[in-house]
């Protein structure tokens, strides 16, 4: 499904923000803040995830085999692929909703739940990237319609065998209509785990709070749901196969 399935053709225009100012990341000692005091609590919040494998993974231990073997260090650098443990990355963007009507559910790849932007639940899932690609992958959460949205819990999660959170370097970034990006960095050490609740986007007082979360669990979004009282029923998903 691609990003347009859905939406209305000529009215809508996605806003990424300015680029050119400064982005603000949300870290544990300034852990949140309001889209309403920066003036970005309308239009479309662009919300994207991005990955790369950490150098020390790739390659092996080449800095242990130098020390062996230091005349390996005037040899020419062999020029390496894309290996299978880099190919095998997939990680997934996810978005736990809750509507002030009391609506409830999840817009993410696996079954194919990719929301819709301009009706309920105002959150929409471009695609899927298994490969980690520069663009990551990408959501519009529709702020125009702010006064029916609750809460929404943005989480990421490792797709099937592919390695833990500690093999990539993984980063979520908001960009607002206006003002600068808003930056959270999934860089904690955790080997075992298989998703993180990243970011959390509510209600708080009629101003839209964005709130750092960066709280990984060891299972899936049914541990998610139980973390943060969502309610819903979960049961096995797959994906469907993908050519390359």
């Amino acid at each position: 499904m691609g990003l347009f399935d859905g939406l209305r053709r000529g009215d809508v225009q996605f806003d990424s923000g300015d680029a050119a100012t400064n982005a603000i990341e949300l870290t544990k000692r300034r852990s949140q803040i309001s889209l309403t005091k920066q003036g970005a609590a309308n239009g479309h919040l662009r919300v994207n995830l991005s990955w790369r494998m950490r150098t020390s993974d790739i390659g092996g231990s080449q800095r242990e085999s130098l020390l062996r073997h230091p005349f390996r260090a005037l040899k020419p650098p062999e020029v390496v692929g894309h290996s299978q443990s880099m190919v095998n990355v997939d990680l997934d963007l996810g978005c736990l909703y809750e509507l002030q009507d009391g609506a409830k559910g999840v817009v993410q790849p696996l079954g194919g739940y990719y929301g819709d932007v301009n009706a309920p639940p105002y959150v929409k899932l471009s695609g899927d990237d298994r490969f980690g690609s520069g663009s990551g992958e990408t959501m519009y959460i529709n702020l125009d319609h702010r006064d029916d949205i609750k809460r929404l819990l943005v989480f990421v999660y490792i797709y099937d065998q592919t390695p833990a959170f500690d093999r990539t370097h993984a980063s979520v970034t908001l960009y607002p209509s206006s003002g600068p990006r808003i930056e959270i960095h999934l860089d904690e050490r955790q080997p075992q785990a298989r998703s993180c609740a990243v970011v959390m986007i509510e209600k708080v007082k009629n101003e839209i709070v964005v709130r750092r979360e960066a709280k990984f669990v060891y299972g899936f979004q049914a541990e998610l749901d139980r973390l943060y009282g969502w309610g819903l029923q979960w049961g096995r998903g797959y994906k469907t196969k993908v050519d390359r």
